[in-house]
């Protein structure tokens, strides 16, 4: 039961109610937690999510053309499909805003949504005239919440708390673009104004702290976590092929080079596992260097891509919903970390969904020593990528030993679960967040 509501807060999260995007259930999945803890949560959000009928959600349209034409796009995806209609609109709206586009992007050649800041800041001063909020929480995700989030607390004076969700500032680079010159100054405005700012690795807030030592010990490091997805776990049953599964977008600097290259090697070596074996992947196209590793391997046909998996009408089930039963059928889940010098100071939201999973996880983690320890203090195999000690060939050669013993493993027990409970939960973050919130809301 909901207990009386003692606290008031403006959220400003962007990307809200999203199915299948980690800005949105990085916040969303909080909620309930919140409310329980008696504070009323007002969210103001883009348009491209649902709209939420539990708490007071505003959606709001960017100010910006460019913000404008993104936002349009998916809204009349989601209403009329992707069909000729759909593209007869989109032609129209971006004739009709190309003008603006074009003087928008000469002036600020930045992330069409960060015009969202100036509508999410006006209502957000709308929505305090009328009734004060106790705090201020950006959360992204896009830089425009912590934009706006600044904005009301200096016209208001509210207390201002800002969740960053990735470095706003590659490591180890100095920002060249108008893009990344616009985080860094992003940055530097949440560690000097926000009353309390969170990174979500000990590194992130390490890096953001050297940079800006004014930030102090206002800086926090949270991990998110998730909550268990399922009340009872769909039941695991091992069939006739070895299935490693792996669930996320892929990129240029996340591909799945290292998991092909150690299926070749093991072709050589061990045929039979690699007769037995199916790679399935999820989540979106493959990116070119994917496609190109496959296209040329002799592995190739191992793999299986599934694409995004879209909310489906006839049983109700959300995309989310879906991919998690998906990730307890399969005998090992794959976790690519990637290979950029931001992997040093982020950890994928994936990585809470597969703990819970109960599942082996086999994991290629790229100079991050707290997600390394994560994942082995749970008793999963970590093979550390990017660093002196461990050359490309050797990470290669470590992650096909580890594959080759979970897969006799499988071949012997079909690797059951491991029984094991994630620490790392969203109750668990939000029982922080509210012990830091209330040194800022405490009369």
């Amino acid at each position: 039961m909901t207990a009386p509501f003692q606290q008031r807060w403006l959220i400003l999260a962007h990307a809200f109610n999203m199915d299948g995007r980690a800005a949105s259930q990085t916040i969303t999945d909080k909620l309930p937690h919140l409310r329980r803890a008696g504070i009323e949560v007002v969210v103001l959000s883009g348009v491209s999510g649902t709209h939420d009928t539990v708490v007071e959600h505003h959606q709001l349209w960017p100010a910006g053309p460019a913000g404008l034409r993104f936002e349009l796009r998916h809204v009349l995806r989601r209403r009329f499909g992707s069909g000729v209609l759909y593209r007869a609109l989109m032609v129209l709206a971006s004739l009709l805003l190309l003008p603006g586009i074009l003087v928008e992007k000469l002036l600020r050649p930045v992330e069409s949504s960060w015009s969202w800041w100036l509508s999410a800041y006006l209502k957000g001063r709308a929505l305090a005239r009328r009734q004060p909020f106790d705090l201020i929480y950006s959360t992204g995700g896009a830089f425009a919440a912590h934009l706006a989030g600044r904005a009301l607390k200096r016209a208001t004076g509210m207390p201002w708390l800002a969740e960053v969700h990735d470095p706003l500032v590659m490591p180890g680079t100095e920002p060249a673009t108008p893009q990344q010159k616009m985080q860094a100054e992003v940055e530097r405005l949440i560690c000097t104004d926000a009353d309390i700012a969170i990174w979500f690795t000990e590194q992130a807030l390490a890096s953001a702290r050297r940079r800006h030592p004014q930030l102090g010990e206002r800086g926090k490091m949270m991990l998110p976590g998730i909550d268990p997805p399922f009340q009872v776990l769909p039941p695991y049953q091992p069939g006739a092929k070895f299935i490693i599964g792996h669930f996320g977008s892929l990129s240029a600097t996340r591909h799945l080079g290292p998991i092909v290259d150690a299926l070749e090697l093991l072709q050589a070596r061990r045929p039979d596992l690699v007769a037995m074996t199916e790679l399935h992947v999820y989540g979106g196209p493959l990116d070119p260097v994917s496609s190109d590793k496959i296209a040329s391997s002799s592995v190739r046909a191992c793999v299986r891509h599934f694409g995004r998996v879209e909310a489906d009408p006839q049983t109700g089930l959300s995309g989310r919903e879906q991919i998690l039963r998906r990730m307890r059928a399969v005998d090992v889940l794959l976790l690519l970390h990637g290979e950029e010098p931001i992997c040093a100071e982020y950890i994928p939201s994936k990585l809470y969904e597969y703990l819970w999973m109960q599942r082996p996880i086999l994991a290629v983690v790229h100079k991050n020593p707290q997600m390394v320890g994560m994942l082995r203090g749970q008793g999963h195999p970590a093979i550390r990528t990017g660093e002196d000690h461990n050359a490309a060939g050797a990470a290669i050669l470590e992650l096909a030993n580890a594959l080759e013993e979970m897969f006799d493993r499988w071949r012997v027990d079909g690797l059951p679960d491991n029984h094991r409970l994630s620490p790392y939960t969203t109750q668990a973050a939000v029982g922080q967040l509210l012990g830091w919130a209330g040194t800022l809301t405490r009369n």
